[in-house]
């Protein structure tokens, strides 16, 4: 148990894929940790996990030194904080935002949290549920430098590489820029794998080779679309996210904002953006977006 931990009372909300293992993490580095959440199987699993689950999200930060949020979009931090949290929560409470929302979301949330006399910083976080499970996520954190350090303890209990990315908005920003780099080697990776099918080459035959060479990313390392050469890439669970269509789709459609607002040339990210929509919206919603793979072989993408 870290001496940093002793006494800190946490809020965790948002106690979903990601958001439960996180908490877990807390609690086995000797935070005391009161979570909540809507959905009535996440506070199952909660309470199943040994954490404490208030009545709602005001109970749950009414005591707490840090809240840190999990929620789905950006719409869902904006009104928990107007409509209840930052009212409810004692003065200069730390808010760790930790969903991955728009940049402007971020920098809007950060602004209501000053006024209300609170901090904040933006730190949405990279490496799915397995690294939400080994403590091993990444996190992208915007915000000053004093509350980066008040935050960087319990960042360390759940993450692996934790890095200052500048002033409020800043995480949001290198989040999205992120992910826009991963989809779009993603549908690199899977059309290669597609185009070596249709010239005979073996999957593993292909993998030793750009695994080893020039085209070697974490999309064909870690996150290899089909069976056989990574045993603990989805493509060997049938696609189980893992890092959902739907959410990539959905990241994407914040990379697209972001693209726009900027006037960025981007086409491969307006393209992968498209894609997949395209795959979410069918049965790529709710599996793992190497997934797409899939609607690339047969085609079904874009029809």
């Amino acid at each position: 148990m870290s001496t940093a931990s002793v006494g800190v009372r946490v809020a965790f909300l948002g106690l979903g894929h990601m958001g439960l293992p996180m908490a877990r993490n807390l609690v086995a580095a000797g935070y005391e940790v009161h979570g909540f959440d809507l959905v009535p199987s996440a506070v199952e699993a909660a309470e199943a996990a040994g954490i404490p689950v208030a009545e709602s999200g005001a109970d749950a930060v009414a005591t707490a030194d840090v809240v840190i949020t999990m929620f789905p979009a950006g719409r869902h931090v904006l009104d928990a904080y107007r409509t209840e949290l930052l009212a409810a929560a004692r003065a200069d409470t730390l808010f760790i935002e930790s969903s991955t929302i728009a940049v402007d979301e971020a920098r809007a949330a950060h602004a209501l949290a000053l006024a209300a006399g609170h901090r904040n910083i933006d730190a949405p976080v990279s490496g799915g549920v397995v690294g939400a499970e080994n403590g091993t996520l990444a996190f992208m954190v915007g915000g000053s430098d004093e509350d980066f350090a008040a935050a960087l303890p319990l960042l360390e209990v759940m993450g692996r590489r934790i890095v200052h990315c500048g002033g409020p908005g800043l995480g949001q920003a290198a989040k999205v820029c992120n992910n826009m780099v991963l989809a779009v080697s993603q549908i690199a990776v899977a059309e290669a794998f597609v185009l070596g099918e249709r010239l005979g080459l073996e999957h593993q035959a292909l993998f030793d080779v750009v695994s080893q060479a020039s085209g070697q990313c974490w999309s064909i390392s870690t996150n290899c679309p089909v069976p056989g050469p990574v045993p603990t890439s989805p493509a060997n669970r049938d696609y189980q996210p893992g890092f959902a269509g739907a959410l990539m789709a959905k990241d994407l459609g914040l990379a697209l904002q972001a693209i726009e607002q900027t006037s960025t040339d981007a086409r491969m990210g307006r393209l992968a953006q498209e894609l997949y929509a395209a795959f979410a919206a069918g049965e790529g919603a709710a599996r793992d977006f190497s997934g797409i793979i899939t609607d690339i072989r047969d085609g079904s993408i874009g029809r």
